[in-house]
């Protein structure tokens, strides 16, 4: 049975209780909140785990069906976690919303786009003037989908990235997961990039730094299982009754309150990204510049 997961650590609990050769994984608790690193070095550990080779954070956060409680020190570790996989010269950021904001749990990306600072467009006078000199130069955009625009989402990145000449990109994407727990529950931050509409079989061109030529960093909410993922991990691989019709194979899971979930979602991703980006200026002045 295939089980279907954007998660790097899913994928490593696949394999089983044994961290392969060629993978390393790191846990941490920082104010209550478990991370996850897990590292694939080689080809033969991608290959295994079907991960590209690189840096996967797994962050267990508060519940997004409710606002959090922890929300300024969930923002705080998470950005902290995307400033180490941003390369030194951060002399300009082009941030991409992934998915299709007319269904919600696909809606991730453009959601949290329109929480994203954007300030490429603010020259040298405003930024003195209002305070905000040495900030980050940040583009942001929320493509759309192949069935929306007919252009491939790669393509208008690669356009961008030609026009903008940005120093890396950050793209946000809602993610699949295996475990049904996991579902609004939990952050992925990568250095690898990311393939849209891989967790729900409709992959499209990656976005990487092989294919953009610059660092590509991705975040990531998982918002669905597949029916089939959730037979496996109810009732485990093997047993006789997991079975799924044909119909059912091709359906997909997500939380009754995925609109709530998406919203929060959206606003830790955004602010974190925003804060991994602007580090000198406060969270609440963030808030209150992104309104």
């Amino acid at each position: 049975m295939s089980i279907r997961t954007d998660l790097a650590l899913e994928r490593l609990e696949i394999n089983g209780e044994i961290t392969p050769a060629g993978v390393t994984k790191q846990e941490d608790n920082k104010d209550g909140m478990l991370i996850v690193k897990v590292n694939i070095e080689t080809d033969e550990a991608s290959k295994l785990l079907n991960k590209p080779k690189g840096t996967y954070v797994t962050f267990n956060v508060s519940d997004f069906k409710v606002p959090s409680d922890s929300f300024e020190k969930e923002v705080e570790i998470v950005a902290k976690e995307l400033s180490s996989m941003f390369p030194e010269n951060k002399n300009g950021a082009l941030i991409v919303g992934l998915g299709n904001s007319d269904i919600t749990p696909d809606a991730l990306g453009p959601k949290a786009i329109s929480y994203t600072f954007a300030t490429r467009h603010i020259d040298d006078d405003l930024k003195k003037a209002i305070g905000l000199e040495g900030i980050c130069a940040v583009s942001a955009i929320a493509p759309g989908v192949l069935g929306q625009t007919g252009i491939e989402t790669a393509e208008v990145v690669a356009s961008l990235v030609k026009e903008l000449n940005p120093s890396f990109v950050v793209v946000i994407d809602a993610l699949a997961a295996k475990s049904i727990d996991r579902l609004g529950t939990t952050v992925q931050v990568s250095n690898t990039g990311i393939s849209p509409g891989s967790g729900v079989q409709n992959r499209r061109k990656e976005l990487s730094e092989t294919t953009l030529g610059i660092p590509v960093i991705s975040v990531g909410v998982p918002m669905v299982v597949d029916m089939t993922t959730i037979a496996y991990d109810l009732l485990g691989e093997g047993n006789q009754s997991c079975k799924v019709s044909d119909n059912g194979r091709t359906m997909m899971v997500t939380p009754r309150e995925i609109d709530v979930v998406v919203e929060h979602a959206a606003k830790l991703v955004a602010f974190s990204i925003n804060k991994a980006l602007q580090p000198s200026l406060a969270l609440e002045d963030l808030v209150a510049l992104v309104g």
